[in-house]
This record gives C-alpha cells, structure tokens and sequence, in this order.
C-alpha cells in the first residue's frame, strides 16, 4: 500500500486558506472558495486515514494548518509577533514532527514484530 503522506502538504494548504477565508470573506465568490477549500482540506485528509493511522493524521494535519495560519497571519497579514509566539509554534512543530516519527517507528515494528 502506498504512502499518503504526500497529501498532507495540499491539505494544509487548504486548511490554511480556509481559515483565512473564513476571517476575510466578504462576497459570494469569496465565501464559496472557502468552502471549497473546507472540502478539500478534509477530504484529503480522510482520503490519507484510510490507509495512515487516523490519530496520526488528525494531529498532523491539525497542528501544521495552525502553525500555518499563525505564520500567514503573522507573515501577510500583519499580526503582531512576539518570542513566545515563536517558542509555541517550534513545540507545537517539534511535536507534530516527533508524533509523525513514532507514527513511522510504530508502524515498522508492527510489520517486523518487534514491539
């Protein structure tokens, strides 16, 4: 079976946009790109838990889309940046990363039967 992990960029991409869409649509044309891009970002996302474990997927896709519309919030559109900001967006990466790895880890020793 192949790896889906690849989606997981598409899908923060689209998790990303929505959430900005959702602060600044204003017209019809805008508010239905966000829902586009709503349906996109969880159809990807269930498309990848159908053959990655679901929690996994959950955490990671949850957790980059927030540490992306934090960083286009701050990058974009002007919000205001501090060293705390800084500290909780690498923890909130250190552990999507660290939870994708022993996801990886996890599902090698199942497949070797060591535990």
């Amino acid at each position: 079976m192949v790896s889906k992990w690849w989606l997981m960029l598409p899908a923060t991409l689209c998790e990303i946009g929505w959430a900005m869409g959702a602060k600044y649509a204003q017209g019809p044309l805008e508010w239905l790109g966000t829902l586009v891009l709503v349906t996109l970002s969880l159809g990807l996302a269930t498309w990848m838990a159908r053959t990655l474990p679901t929690t996994t997927v959950y955490t990671v896709f949850v957790g980059l889309g927030a540490m992306g519309t934090v960083l286009v919030d701050i990058i974009f559109l002007g919000a205001p940046f501090n060293a705390l900001t800084l500290v909780l967006i690498m923890t909130l990466l250190t552990g999507v990363v660290g939870l994708k790895l022993y996801s990886s880890d996890q599902k090698e020793a199942s497949c070797t039967g060591s535990h």
